[in-house]
């Protein structure tokens, strides 16, 4: 089945978020967005192709989507996904599945990637608080990213419960 606009799919899509551990330039994002194409477009789950999208955010997220009113994903076509993701890692000399980094808005406006325990320091010394831009890479729907529910106010996001307990009413 053919890859189809990311913005043709509907609001129920399945949807992965993966994070760069660094900013992609213009020719890394092409590389990998080709090479992402050439295994999307012949992705299938148990021999049924999957009608699917995906997008480069800010150079730096990689989001793929599957509409599974036809077919779901299943578990070996994931796994096969993930192996395709480790691949461009591998050839690009960027990783691409590291989920314990976090993504933020820094006073600036600039993008910035700390670990967790960095994140929990600034929020200690209020270099971060509610009302910063985080991204919520647990997302599992494009309509969670369409509606607002990936790059949000920290306040707004599982973000609070984790850094800001104090600081934001339930």
């Amino acid at each position: 089945m053919p890859l189809v606009p990311f913005d043709q799919l509907p609001d129920d899509a399945r949807l992965w978020v993966f994070q760069a551990s660094r900013a992609l330039t213009p020719q890394e994002r092409d590389s990998l967005l080709e090479q992402i194409d050439a295994y999307l477009g012949d992705w299938k789950a148990h021999g049924a192709p999957l009608r699917t999208g995906r997008e480069v955010e800010y150079d730096r997220f990689l989001l793929v989507a599957v509409d599974e009113s036809a077919t779901g994903a299943s578990g070996c076509s994931i796994d096969g996904l993930t192996g395709a993701i480790r691949e461009a890692e591998r050839r690009l000399g960027v990783t691409f599945t590291d989920n314990a980094s976090l993504w933020f808005r820094g006073k600036t406006g600039v993008l910035r990637r700390v670990s967790r325990d960095d994140f929990r320091t600034l929020a200690n010394t209020g270099e971060v608080d509610p009302d910063t831009t985080v991204f919520d890479n647990t997302i599992t729907t494009l309509d969670a990213m369409r509606g607002g529910r990936w790059e949000l106010p920290a306040r707004s996001s599982w973000h609070a419960r984790v850094f800001f307990r104090d600081k934001v009413k339930a």
